[in-house]
Formats: C-alpha cells, sequence, structure tokens
C-alpha cells in the first residue's frame, strides 16, 4: 500500500496490487474501512477488496454473476474483472497543498477484449477534498458494454444512532444508516440531481470525531445510486455505491437499450469527490 496525504484531509493507503483502490482511509482518528468485517462471498478477490474503503467494479460487470452473452458457459465474475488487476503507478507525489497520485491498470475482460484504465487521485490540502478522475478506454479489438460502480464500503463500528444518510435521491427526510428490514438490505436509485451532479452525505460519523461524509459524483456516467447495509455477523459495514446501471439483470438492461457498446479506441469518463466535514 502507498500512502496519500495531504496537510487536510484523510490519509489514503491505495493498493498497487489490485486496481489502485483504496484500502485504510484514515480520518479524525479513526480506519474508516471495514477490514474482516464483511461477508465471506467466496471469491478471496472480492474478500480482499471488501476490506478497503472503496473498491472499483467493472468494466464489464458491477454485480452477481451472470452468463457472458455469446460465450457458452461462462460468467462474468462477481463485481466484474477489475478487482485483483496490478496497477503500474505513474506519478505519486505527496505534498501539503496537494498530492496527487496516478496509475494505468490493463484488465482481461470476461468475454475476451482488453480494456485500460488511467486513474488519477488528488488530495486538495486547503479543503481536503479527495478527488477521483478515471478513463476506460476499450484496449482490445472487439466492443464491450462498459459498467462501472465504485464500492465504498465503510465501518459501521464507527456509527451511532446519529448516524443517517441524506440526499435527494433518497428522500426530503434522511434516514438512519439502518435503513431497510433485517441484517441485509440494498436499494438502487436514480441519483438525480441538477446539471448532471449528485450528492449524498452520511453521518455525523461518531468513531471520527463526528465528521460527515459527503460524496459527490457525475450522474452523466454515473446516474445511479446504490447503497447497501450488512450486519449479519461477522459483517458490519455500510456501502455507498455511485452506479452506472439499475440493479436489473444484463438481459433487462439489454432489451432496455441500457448496454451500449464502447468501440475500439473509444473511452468513457468516470468520477467522483468526497470530503469529510
Amino acid at each position: 500500500m502507498l500512502e496519500l496525504y495531504a496537510a487536510r484531509g484523510p490519509r489514503l493507503f491505495l493498493d498497487e496490487n489490485s486496481v489502485f483502490d483504496i484500502g485504510s482511509l484514515i480520518i479524525g482518528g479513526a480506519d474508516l474501512s471495514p477490514g474482516r468485517a464483511i461477508p465471506d462471498d467466496g471469491d478471496p478477490r472480492i474478500d480482499h477488496s471488501l476490506e478497503g474503503f472503496l473498491f472499483t467494479c467493472g468494466p464489464d460487470h458491477i454485480r452477481h454473476p451472470e452468463p457472458v452473452e455469446g460465450v457458452e458457459g461462462k460468467k462474468y465474475p462477481l463485481h466484474g474483472s477489475f478487482s485483483a488487476c496490478p496497477a503500474e503507478v505513474t506519478e505519486f507525489r505527496n505534498g501539503r497543498l496537494s498530492s496527487t497520485a496516478r496509475a494505468t491498470v490493463m484488465v482481461r475482460l470476461a468475454g475476451g477484449g482488453l480494456a485500460r484504465l488511467e486513474r488519477r487521485w488528488h488530495i486538495d490540502g486547503v479543503t481536503g477534498a479527495v478527488s477521483l478522475n478515471d478513463k476506460v478506454t476499450n484496449a482490445g479489438a472487439t466492443p464491450f458494454a462498459p459498467m462501472l460502480m465504485y464500492h465504498m464500503n465503510i465501518g459501521a463500528k464507527n456509527f451511532d444512532a446519529k448516524t443517517q444518510v441524506s440526499g435527494d435521491m433518497v428522500g426530503k427526510v434522511p434516514v438512519s444508516w439502518q435503513f431497510g428490514e433485517g441484517e441485509n438490505y440494498v436499494f438502487c436509485v436514480p441519483a438525480g440531481g441538477a446539471e448532471g451532479h449528485a450528492t449524498v452525505r452520511l453521518g455525523p460519523i461518531a468513531g471520527a470525531g463526528g465528521l460527515t461524509l459527503r460524496v459527490d459524483f457525475d450522474t452523466a456516467t454515473l446516474p445511479y445510486l446504490q447503497m447497501w447495509r450488512n450486519e449479519s455477523r461477522p459483517a458490519y459495514v455500510v456501502g455507498i455505491e455511485p452506479a452506472s446501471h439499475d440493479w436489473k439483470p444484463r438481459a433487462e438492461l439489454a432489451t432496455a437499450e441500457a448496454l451500449t457498446l464502447l468501440q475500439p479506441g473509444e473511452s468513457r469518463d468516470y468520477g467522483l469527490r468526497f470530503a469529510f466535514a
């Protein structure tokens, strides 16, 4: 793990062995990543990724395994092909006022194609805000339907009864972090937002000194917000998940013409920004 930090904001531990995703995130004296307080999905790649504060689902699939179109007997892996792909770090610079890390990730797709991720992390040392900018390019010879979801995981041990989720997409009134029924619950809604921008907040986070997490993302390529809660022992985690596609089977998305193809050489941009205050 490489530690990225600035005068203000969180300390990020970036995993160069898996897509340059965030492992631990330290803010307000607490590590907000869930660690081993996660469900066992039976896939070591995903277990490793889930332990961290943010991992990237995609670029060819974002949820549970489904058949690869036109390839008999083969399925997309859980949360897509990205997880466990090593990153080539091309820039890494810590500074008081500005810190930046860049990396390139090549991934072989489940359907046989090839994609390239160009990733940039930046911490603004004045505001403490963290920005993630990603470009996914079809580096292969055949088209594929890109899908992407940022799976942000926060350890619920840091919450108390005052911790709530708020944002236009969840309604005018904030909801408890223990949304839904039972020990497990998932919902997925259109992110909405004015002028192609959406915001969701989670807080106050007692374990981090009462700070609130604000996540902003561009709805042009991430038009949905999925949220996930799991309190089935040993799991104790909440997920904030900006997503490119609704929570529907691939066949249904294809029928709705939501699986638009990325041709060889074409790119698509994704990103988000988060801060604690």
